[in-house]
């Protein structure tokens, strides 16, 4: 008998100190903001970004679209989210361009995220409407110069990476341009279609099907090199020297999340925009597909937070 009760304590004892599986992740639906409205750039990142992932883990990634303030909603609701995982963001530019143009934001940029990846990155594209009197970037200069007042130029919003794309081409060439400002990338497009404004520093990504289609007429491109969708377009950079804009897509999930977690996202992400049928795709919108590590895209918004801090205060642009 009681080598019987000794017998049951010692396996309770073995199976007690036996150790627990943990969870694989993901094992439910993962949640994607995502901080401007359906239609613009990030839209058309985070579609076949999130329906490659939820063929490789299984699980649904739902996007969540969280419009306004240049991303900072959505980027509150990220801060305040559990940190397991389920909850993501997808950021711009932006995110590295609010500290230096808000007095104050709901959340620490630097240490209410864990970053995990560097997605992609992409021009910008000058477009305009066929009626604006410019078509290359020292027709528009002169034009801007000798027409105050005429010129007008569309943003995704104030302190939008147009917005201040814009702002640094007016203040290097003294070129006369008044912003208008609209609620995302998608009804600044319908604004520069109709011809309610002069042109727009834009995602190479959402006004090239207009271009392509000859609704729109591309002026040049932002980046340091010509877009090989548009090899005939100069880059801005030609004719005014060191000018060069990148728009960037990253993903970040809540500070506290478990880095095995964080490293599991980390390699979905650049397995995912890796695939062929994909990087084919973004390419085809003008992305430049990237994927890197956590520690990668922690470094790149450290440059973009002291980047983006300059062009602010060179601009003088404050938002309330």
């Amino acid at each position: 008998m009681i080598r019987s009760i000794l017998a049951s304590i010692s396996l309770g004892v073995v199976c007690m100190g036996a150790p627990q599986a943990a969870p694989v992740y993901p094992d439910k639906p993962i949640t994607l903001l995502i901080p401007y409205p359906p239609g613009g750039s990030a839209d058309m990142l985070a579609r076949p970004l999130s329906a490659e992932l939820q063929k490789k883990w299984g699980q649904p990634v739902v996007l969540e679209y969280k419009p306004g303030a240049g991303g900072a909603i959505a980027s509150s609701q990220l801060a305040r989210a559990k940190p397991d995982g389920y909850t993501l963001l997808m950021v711009l530019a932006a995110h590295a361009i609010n500290p230096s143009l808000y007095p104050s934001l709901p959340y620490d940029t630097r240490k209410d995220f864990a970053p995990v990846s560097l997605v992609a990155t992409l021009p910008m594209l000058v477009a305009a409407p066929l009626s604006t009197p410019a078509n290359t970037i020292p027709e528009l200069i002169a034009y801007g110069k000798s027409h105050p007042g005429k010129l007008s130029f569309a943003s995704a919003g104030n302190g939008n990476t147009s917005h201040l794309a814009a702002e640094m081409f007016k203040n290097q060439t003294g070129t006369d341009m008044m912003h208008v400002p609209y609620k995302g990338s998608g009804p600044a497009v319908v604004a520069l279609l109709s011809g309610e404004v002069s042109l727009m520093f834009d995602s190479i990504s959402t006004s090239l099907p207009q271009v392509q289609a000859g609704k729109l007429k591309a002026i040049a491109v932002t980046g340091d090199r010509r877009s090989p969708l548009l090899p005939d377009v100069p880059t801005v950079a030609e004719s005014v020297p060191g000018f060069v804009v990148n728009g960037w897509y990253g993903v970040l999930a809540p500070a506290g999340t478990p880095s095995a977690v964080v490293d599991a996202l980390s390699r979905g992400i650049a397995e995912a925009v890796s695939v062929p049928g994909v990087r084919g795709q973004l390419a085809g919108y003008g992305y430049e597909v990237v994927g890197s590590t956590a520690a990668e895209f922690s470094g790149h918004i450290d440059r973009e937070l002291e980047a983006w801090k300059r062009a602010v205060e060179a601009s003088g642009a404050r938002l309330n």
